[in-house]
């Protein structure tokens, strides 16, 4: 007697519907010519058709639910009267993570209360290490960025820089980093001083451009009250009432980072970002980043922030680029 075959697995594609009050909003979620739902069924793999105020959801149960969160929560961004840019739904939809939006994150999402606002724009994060990031950068007097490439860590403490400038909290805003060559000598450049410095400084001087009208921000720097310098100029300083950035510190030698570090002062705040897999110091000369991170890790006042490939907020095959690297490393 012959056994009969097993049933077929059941088909997991079903639909469900949401249903919105307010079409013109509803056109602001959709985005011109639907590229805001395209986004999002790109992302989870589902169809999404608008029939009126709602939308139809096709797809698994899994992708449905993230959907919903996703769609929730951005719609409840445009009844606030903000902005749906491509950056916003990527944001959203990396909230959403593997499954339905956790209610707090969605609030946070939602409300706002994450975002740096500066003179010129608005900055929120948008992966939850951000999020955790920019915490630490207003609950800390020393926070440590540390994580690959396009992943914020030196834009975003940028930011808190000039709204804390912009909040009267600090005096004076100063970035520096290491004049590190990497494959150049500072010598061979034409110019002086400042004009064969200026190249490794200029993208602090963009994420500032970012925030600051370019006449206010020429003005400040010229009244010293926003300084971009070398890390080598830090020596015999004592910063009061200032927010210090430094940024690729994965360049800075042992004594370079204690000097740095050791410059805090009265109300001050210090953020130290950097990259371990990047260090462009010659071979056998430790990374100060990576002393420092070992040295200070638990004393109170000092955070540590970590960023991964999956916190990338550039074009999506940067952060496939680096996770390739990454494997090529694990195996050698």
């Amino acid at each position: 007697m012959s056994v009969p075959p097993p049933p077929p697995p059941p088909d997991s594609t079903g639909e469900s519907r949401l249903e919105f009050s307010d079409n013109r909003l509803l056109i602001d979620l959709c985005g011109e010519f639907d590229r805001n739902l395209a986004q999002i069924e790109h992302a989870l793999g589902l169809q999404m058709l608008r029939r009126g105020n709602v939308i139809e959801l096709v797809g698994d149960a899994i992708a449905r639910a993230q959907a919903t969160g996703v769609l929730e929560a951005l719609y409840a961004r445009a009844e606030q009267g903000r902005a749906l840019e491509p950056g916003d739904i990527d944001a959203a939809l990396r909230l959403a993570g593997g499954g339905p939006v956790p209610s707090q994150q969605l609030e946070m999402f939602q409300s706002g209360r994450m975002e740096i606002r500066t003179r010129k724009k608005t900055v929120e994060p948008r992966t939850a290490a951000q999020r955790a990031y920019v915490e630490a950068l207003f609950a800390h007097e020393m926070a440590f960025g540390i994580g690959p490439a396009g992943t914020g860590k030196t834009y975003i403490a940028v930011a808190a820089g000039v709204a804390m400038f912009s909040e009267g909290l600090v005096d004076k805003i100063v970035l520096s980093r290491p004049a590190v060559e990497a494959g150049e000598r500072l010598g061979f450049l034409p110019g002086d001083m400042k004009e064969k410095v200026d190249p490794y400084m200029q993208p602090l001087y963009d994420a500032l451009g970012d925030f600051l009208p370019g006449k206010m921000l020429a003005k400040l720097m010229e009244e010293r009250r926003i300084e971009i310098a070398p890390l080598a100029f830090m020596r015999g300083r004592t910063l009061s009432r200032a927010f210090v950035v430094l940024d690729e510190a994965q360049n800075a030698t042992a004594m370079q980072m204690k000097m740095f570090l050791t410059r805090l002062g009265e109300g001050s705040r210090m953020v130290i970002t950097g990259d371990r897999s990047q260090v462009d110091l010659p071979r056998g000369v430790p990374s100060g980043l990576a002393e420092a991170e070992r040295i200070i890790a638990g004393i109170k006042g000092v955070s540590f922030s970590y960023f991964t490939a999956q916190d990338v907020v550039r074009h999506p095959l940067v952060a496939r680029i680096i996770e390739a690297y990454e494997r090529d490393d694990s195996t050698r």
